[in-house]
């Protein structure tokens, strides 16, 4: 069964879609099956992996007309990444969903039907905390936080955290915090290092190790519509994204370990 990741913040502009695209990529390169899930309107992950979204079906289908995600899945460039895309109708879809029953639970229910197809499960989420969001964190097994190191990105942190812990004790008793993720890095800022050292003392092992530098081949890379470990392997950015993807594959496998050895001492105990 796959990993859920929901990539969340509810401020714009902090990296959510290029991380879910290029973590994806990531994930793929090191082959590892992934699934792009664009959850936000603007639908910037599903033309920053090369398709048009007015030209293709989409989540709002799977939603709203229970269409099969199968039916609507692309394939890309890379062939360990797919994507289920998005389209402006998806703005729409939060009111049609407020009547409907479980309304919390749609998404949930639509990745279940493909959930074991892959590895990972990527949920580029909107830059709100309305519905579509709600539903992304009720399916996830985790959510992945992009922070750009700015102290703006700081106060929308704590509001994030908050919807999460109601998040845990209402819909998703399960959703864990995967990390927080600090983007659009400048070393060369004292305010940047600042923000990081500010993210590392309160919430530390939350904080990745990796971190996602300014790059400008991450900004060309959607013009093209491709992952940066696509459209420039050897670039900074494709670095670092290469990094996060073994990190969490890292920070998983120790988990499982962990887990292994809690139940051989409980075994030995008996």
């Amino acid at each position: 069964m796959g990993k859920i990741i929901a990539i969340a913040n509810q401020k714009g502009g902090v990296g959510k879609t290029t991380t879910a695209v290029n973590l994806g990529g990531s994930f793929g390169v090191l082959e590892y099956k992934t699934l792009i899930v664009d959850a936000d309107p603007q639908a910037n992950a599903t033309s920053g992996v090369g398709f048009d979204p007015k030209q293709t079906r989409n989540i709002y289908d799977c939603l709203i007309n229970d269409v099969h995600p199968s039916e609507v899945i692309l394939s890309t460039e890379n062939p360990n990444l797919d994507i289920l895309p998005s389209h402006i109708d998806l703005v729409g879809a939060e009111l049609e969903m407020i009547n409907m029953p479980n309304r919390e639970y749609l998404m949930r229910k639509v990745l279940e039907k493909v959930k074991d197809r892959y590895d990972y499960i990527l949920i580029d989420c909107s830059p709100s905390l309305g519905l579509i969001t709600v539903n992304a964190l009720t399916a996830a097994d985790a959510v992945l936080v992009p922070v750009q190191s700015e102290y703006y990105s700081l106060e929308g942190l704590g509001k994030l955290l908050n919807t999460i812990k109601i998040i845990q004790g209402r819909l998703n008793k399960d959703l864990d915090i995967e990390g927080i993720l600090i983007t659009l890095y400048d070393s060369r800022l004292r305010l940047a290092n600042h923000v990081v050292e500010e993210l590392k003392t309160h919430f530390q092992d939350l904080v990745f190790d990796t971190v996602i530098h300014r790059n400008t081949n991450l900004a060309e890379a959607p013009s093209h519509g491709s992952t940066i470990i696509m459209h420039d392997a050897t670039s900074k950015g494709a670095v670092n994204y290469l990094n996060l993807a073994r990190e969490i594959i890292q920070r998983e496998e120790a988990a499982k370990l962990a887990e292994e050895n809690n139940k051989i001492s409980l075994e030995d105990e008996l």
